[in-house]
């Protein structure tokens, strides 16, 4: 089991910015497509971004587009989450985990367990 821990979120007002942090623990993320999920109280898991091992290939969903970047630094073994234009709908619990890479693109679709994510609360 890939060990990743998610960070950075925290308590905005709507229009406000976060930036996630996804970091591993012994072991090198770079080996992995890395994407982030979502959980809503009351709703279903949602893959909101993923970025491929190499950072050249970067996928996000409709609800994000245009508001949300994904970037990574192998070297410090860290996959970012800029969010921008935050939206009182975005408050959910937020994960990052291993994502499926088919024919240089990542997919949405978690390969292993999701760590321990961090909590994005934006107020109206």
């Amino acid at each position: 089991q890939l060990q990743l821990v998610a960070s950075g979120g925290g308590l905005v007002q709507t229009g406000g910015s976060l930036r996630l942090s996804c970091a591993g623990s012994r072991f090198s993320l770079d080996d992995y497509s890395i994407g982030w999920f979502r959980q809503a109280p009351g709703k279903e898991h949602e893959g909101v971004s993923c970025i491929t091992s190499s950072g050249g290939s970067t996928t996000y969903a409709d609800s994000v587009k245009g508001r949300f970047t994904i970037s990574r630094d192998n070297a410090k073994n860290t996959v970012y989450l800029q969010m921008n234009s935050l939206k009182p709908e975005d408050t959910a619990i937020y994960y990052c985990g291993a994502v499926r890479t088919t024919d240089r693109m990542c997919q949405l679709i978690p390969i292993d367990s999701w760590g321990q994510g961090t909590q994005v609360t934006v107020s109206p």
